[in-house]
């Protein structure tokens, strides 16, 4: 059976006034709980997040590469997306929560003011109707007093012998018009005490009862909502906990793939120099060394004499090996270069930041043949319909374009020059066919044509010829055509190069025809198709080769080459 509030607790309305309005403070202490929650919640993600970019690793870590580094990240990774789930309960919990309870506080409060205001109003008119009654009450027993006095004076006049008629009569009149008022009073007071007593039957069975049944159904729907939001605020954090535990499998799984075997090979990797340990030390027979005392022709060195290279135990300075060509340069270019070279490495780290620099230049000369595709594009459009454009404003993008990809392919060269060398390989000289140059101070100043092909003749002696560290330079010998080397000394060197032709880099189509008048040039006609040989270095001059007969140089701006992607 359901309790009433309107029947057990009829008298209690102030009671149930307090009662109501701490139910709301309730509600609303409760709501101010779920927001301080949300804001651990926000401020606990925060946190993570802050941890988690406080100890990413820098762009050029170079421990990134080995398992334990790399499940270290993906365990940061999966944190990040906890933080994002811890984020998304105090979103939640504020949106679902938070705003209903404030929106459910203010529907109640306005209610039960409605509610206490009907109640009041009720209370008011009751209070009315039985001050009316005992007013009509006091009047009668008033009147009915003075109709009684009226009454015993008239009965005394009409006994006294001594009084006349009239005043007899006149006491009659007056105990008849206040038994008249009696009667009037008395007839008021029943009726209103009928309708008092209608109304506070009403007040107390009907409509009091039914305020206070609305009261108590406000505050059931209250504690009713208070339920839910509880229920809710657990399911908050539930519906993130299968995301938590995919985050921590991820975990898991990150540090399944933790490899020490391979993190080991790694670190042989990463810093094996490539040397071999040090030979044991001879024996050193002092008897010997006193029996040559007296032969002042030999020249002793101390066999603990060593170089030591930098990266091993006894590392120290590398020791910086003179070119055969140290004569043309200053002492800061080779300092300069060996540095580029990465000659102060050990050959095993030499090598590999030598490919790394290697696949560097590679991927810039694929992006910008790629932009000298479009450009060459673009101008064929352009020329096929003059409308888009003018076919004349791409020319010197193209020509930037094939100075870059010049300077590269230069550099891509000089640096496979290197790794062969660090590999102990002799790359084979890319130059002319069957032509003889010797390295004088007349062939070092040729025409601006030419001067592409020397620069490459020049690195490629160097990547060729071993370095001049003992005490003199003989003469060797490589099988090919011959090439006179003047050295520190004053000797001439012979060397015999063995020259292969060059590799193609693409074909070009004759714009125009060109009469070859400077040594080094070829004529072409117009519509003819070359083979590329090696791009514009900046002097407007492209090496092309007609089939396997001929090759030398023509203007850049007479031609239209078509590179291939290897390029």
């Amino acid at each position: 059976m359901k309790m009433s509030w309107g029947l057990e607790l009829w008298d209690q309305y102030d009671n149930l006034a307090v009662h109501t309005q701490r139910g709301i403070d309730f509600l609303d202490k409760y709501g101010q709980f779920v927001k301080d929650r949300s804001a651990i919640e926000t401020e606990y993600a925060n946190k993570l997040r802050r941890l988690v970019k406080n100890y990413q690793p820098k762009k050029k870590d170079e421990d990134c590469q080995f398992s334990s580094y790399k499940a270290f990240l993906h365990m940061m990774n999966e944190v990040n997306d906890m933080a994002g789930q811890h984020e998304l309960i105090a979103e939640n919990m504020t949106t679902q929560i938070v705003k209903e309870v404030n929106s459910l506080i203010k529907e109640i409060k306005e209610e039960r003011k409605r509610h206490l205001q009907e109640g009041a109003r009720l209370q008011a008119q009751l209070q009315t109707s039985l001050a009316q009654l005992d007013k009509a009450k006091k009047a009668y027993e008033k009147t009915f007093k003075e109709a009684e006095k009226t009454q015993e004076n008239f009965l005394k006049a009409d006994a006294d012998l001594n009084l006349s008629r009239a005043e007899v009569e006149k006491a009659r009149t007056i105990s008849v018009i206040k038994n008249q008022t009696c009667e009037d009073c008395k007839t008021e007071y029943a009726n209103l005490l009928q309708k008092t007593n209608q109304l506070q039957r009403l007040h107390y069975t009907t409509a009091v009862p039914n305020v206070f049944q609305q009261m108590q159904d406000m505050d059931e729907r209250r504690i009713a909502c208070i339920q839910n939001f509880i229920k809710l605020f657990a399911d908050i954090q539930r519906h993130v906990f299968p995301i938590v535990c995919k985050c921590l499998d991820g975990i898991v799984n990150a540090a399944e793939t933790i490899d020490p075997k391979e993190d080991s090979r790694l670190v042989i990797e990463k810093f094996k120099s490539g040397f071999s340990p040090p030979e044991d030390h001879p024996f050193e027979d002092l008897s010997n060394i006193k029996n040559c005392e007296g032969n002042t022709s030999l020249h002793t060195v101390s066999p603990f004499k060593t170089e030591t290279i930098k990266g091993t135990i006894t590392g120290g300075k590398v020791k910086k090996r003179g070119g055969i060509f140290g004569i043309f340069g200053s002492n800061k270019t080779q300092t300069d270069e060996i540095k580029e070279d990465y000659g102060d490495l050990p050959p095993n780290q030499r090598k590999k930041k030598l490919q790394q620099k290697l696949d560097s230049v590679q991927n810039q000369i694929q992006q910008e043949t790629a932009a000298r595709d479009g450009l060459m594009k673009m101008k064929l459009a352009y020329e096929q319909n003059p409308a888009m454009g003018d076919p004349t404003s791409i020319e010197g993008q193209l020509t930037e374009s094939g100075h870059n990809l010049g300077k590269l392919q230069a550099e891509f060269q000089k640096f496979q020059g290197f790794l062969s060398e660090a590999e102990g390989i002799t790359l084979t000289p890319t130059s002319y066919k069957g032509n003889r140059h010797s390295y004088s101070d007349d062939s070092m100043s040729r025409s601006a044509s030419d001067s592409s092909v020397n620069n490459n003749r020049s690195m490629l002696l160097n990547a060729v010829l071993p370095p001049t560290n003992g005490p003199e330079i003989g003469p060797f010998h490589i099988s090919g055509p011959q090439v006179e080397v003047f050295t520190d000394t004053q000797e001439e060197v012979n060397i015999d190069i063995d020259l292969d032709p060059l590799p193609v880099l693409g074909t070009a189509r004759a714009l125009y025809a060109f009469d070859a008048q400077s040594e080094g040039s070829i004529p072409m006609v117009e519509g003819e198709e070359l083979e590329v040989l090696e791009l514009d270095q900046g002097d407007g001059w492209t090496r092309v080769r007609r089939g396997d007969i001929e090759e030398g140089f023509v203007p850049t701006s007479y031609i239209q080459s078509f590179l291939y992607n290897t390029c």
